[in-house]
């Protein structure tokens, strides 16, 4: 994929910086542009169980869940991710997201532009175990850091590379242990008639688990959902100032004016 179509992939934006759902109708309205430093702080300060709104808003099932729901099963997959990401530090003795992919067998790569899609993706997990980087979206992020105030509120050092590969990195840990992660074995009925029934799974857990997985990691104190807003800047200032928007009404804040 060229730079000029991997921009115009980003109208609209139809994926998140990690999640793989997307909305089915979206008319590009336009935003005030705000300071990523402004943005970055107000999101930094929303708690990580806060975020169910959101992270839900891209689930295909979200119509047929109560708030209660939302919120508990946000509490559930944020755990079921941090619970993993101990485990899988401690059998393979390291922190680090490339360490523990390399002893893990798994084929990443860095690639400057996702080819043959028409989302818009930052990182993917490809089933057995290869994970793709996406370097552009990581190099503008880094230009990023320069910004006053940028760097200490994101942790002095963060490798975005990292953030993303831990991410992506869940979603291979789901596949090791499908037969007992709640990712995998907990579902909600659809319908039943008689003895014949619909269970499904829920694509928004696995997304969840994978920020709950990513924040244990690397030992950042906010949610790496924040990141959605963080990358898409670098391509789109509006467009990044709209999904805060998004952001802070779902968790129930005022955006801040431009």
């Amino acid at each position: 994929m060229k730079k000029e179509e991997f921009r115009n992939a980003l109208k609209p934006i139809t994926d998140g910086l990690f999640g793989k759902q997307r909305t089915s109708v979206y008319e590009r309205p336009h935003f005030d542009v705000r300071p990523i430093e402004d943005m970055m702080n107000d999101l930094a300060e929303i708690d990580p169980v806060e975020w169910y709104s959101y992270a839900f808003s891209r689930e295909p099932l979200n119509g047929k869940f109560n708030e209660e729901q939302r919120k508990e099963w946000m509490e559930k997959s944020l755990a079921c991710g941090r619970e993993y990401a101990q485990k899988v530090c401690e059998k393979y003795q390291t922190r680090d997201p490339k360490k523990l992919a390399q002893a893990m067998g798994m084929d990443i790569s860095f690639p400057e532009f996702p080819e043959k899609t028409d989302r818009v993706l930052f990182a993917e997990y490809r089933v057995p175990n290869k994970i793709c980087i996406y370097m552009d979206a990581v190099k503008k992020g880094e230009k990023l850091f320069d910004r006053p105030g940028i760097s200490n509120l994101l942790t002095e050092g963060l490798d975005i590379s990292r953030l993303l590969l831990a991410h992506e990195l869940f979603h291979h840990v789901e596949e090791q242990y499908h037969h007992e992660i709640f990712t995998k074995t907990e579902k909600v009925r659809l319908w039943s008639l008689g003895f014949l029934r619909n269970d499904s799974n829920v694509i928004a857990f696995s997304e969840i688990a994978a920020m709950g997985f990513a924040q244990e990691i690397m030992g950042i104190t906010y949610s790496p959902y924040i990141m959605d807003v963080f990358l898409v800047y670098g391509y789109s200032p509006e467009e990044a100032s709209g999904l805060y928007e998004e952001m802070m009404v779902c968790a129930g804040r005022t955006p801040r004016t431009a």
